[in-house]
Order: C-alpha cells, then sequence, then structure tokens
C-alpha cells in the first residue's frame, strides 16, 4: 500500500514562509503526478498544486500562483510545497496526494495532512 506522509506544516506569522514536504513509501507505485489540495474550517477541499514525476511540469490553482511553488526530488520519492508570503486565508489542513485530479478533487491515495496556520 502506498503511504504519503507530510510534514512541515505549523503556525507562522503573515508573510512568512513554509515548505511542506511528503515523502511517498512505495517507489515501485509511483504515480504518474503529485499534488496538493488544502482544506480550510467549514470549505470545502480546494486543489492547491500538481506537478509530474518524470519531467516535472506544473499547474496551479490561480490563486496560489506566484506565492506557492511545488517540486519534487525523483531520488527521494518526495514532493515538496514551498508557500511564500502567507495570507492568514492560506490556514487549512494541506494534503498531499498521489494522481490528483485538480476538477474531481480527487486523487488515487491521500496523506494525513499538516496543518498550517497563518496568523494576522
Amino acid at each position: 500500500q502506498v503511504q504519503l506522509v507530510e510534514s512541515g506544516g505549523g503556525l507562522v506569522q503573515a508573510g512568512g514562509s513554509l515548505r511542506l514536504s511528503c515523502v511517498v513509501s512505495r517507489r515501485t507505485l509511483r504515480s504518474y503526478a503529485m499534488g496538493w489540495f488544502r482544506q480550510a474550517p467549514g470549505k470545502e477541499r480546494e486543489f492547491v498544486a500538481r506537478i509530474t514525476w518524470s519531467l516535472g511540469s506544473t499547474d496551479y490553482a490561480d490563486s496560489m500562483k506566484g506565492r506557492f511553488t511545488i517540486s519534487r526530488d525523483y531520488a527521494k520519492n518526495t514532493v515538496y510545497l514551498q508557500m511564500n508570503s502567507l495570507k492568514p486565508e492560506d490556514t487549512a489542513v494541506y494534503y498531499c496526494a498521489s494522481d490528483p485530479a485538480p476538477v474531481a478533487g480527487t486523487a488515487n491515495y491521500w496523506g494525513q495532512g499538516t496543518q498550517v496556520t497563518v496568523s494576522s
């Protein structure tokens, strides 16, 4: 079974930065792409960013472009989400996902989530 383990969440002031990491446990079951979603209290889960393993092609939700950067380390089976210029509205649980479908909001596998809290 594929396991996705996130880390790097925490409390940060507005304007600050955080880097989330997601380690994929089963290399033999590597997916086509990895991504991040987030879910704020009382809101639906929303797509954040996606990256393909092979070419590193990326796409982002419009509200994250220019502030968030997704990357991957192929050798370490790890995907990162660098978040800069954080805003209080970025507060959410961030989930790593395998083979994410941005529009449908689905994925083959999910991590347990990591809390990001941005204070004003």
